[in-house]
């Protein structure tokens, strides 16, 4: 329960990491509760996670998922550049997120 716990932390973290493109500085009410909303629970639910999950792994998979998913709806949606060396070394932080949940048994 406390992976399924930290994938949706790190999905939540997704979440506030666009919505603070869409905040344009803070200056957009809907877009910043809706950023501010993310960056809570994420918070909340990557402590929870952390009761029984090692920090350092708990904390490197809820970046890794969160910096795979930014880069990637930033390619989708704000039309960054997606070339191979990008894809590769997300690539990358997939497999480290992978490790280190096959090594944390």
């Amino acid at each position: 329960m406390s992976w399924t716990i930290l994938v949706l932390a790190g999905l939540l973290e997704i979440g506030w990491a666009i919505g603070l493109k869409y905040t344009e500085g803070f200056t957009r009410l809907w877009p910043t509760l809706g950023t501010v909303a993310a960056m809570v629970s994420s918070i909340v639910l990557l402590g929870v996670a952390m009761k029984s999950l090692p920090v350092g792994t708990a904390y490197a998979v809820w970046v890794g998922v969160g910096a795979v998913g930014t880069a990637i709806l930033g390619m989708v949606l704000l039309g960054e550049p997606s070339n191979p060396g990008r894809l590769i070394s997300l690539g990358l932080i997939v497999a480290g997120i992978i490790g280190l949940k096959l090594a944390s048994h």
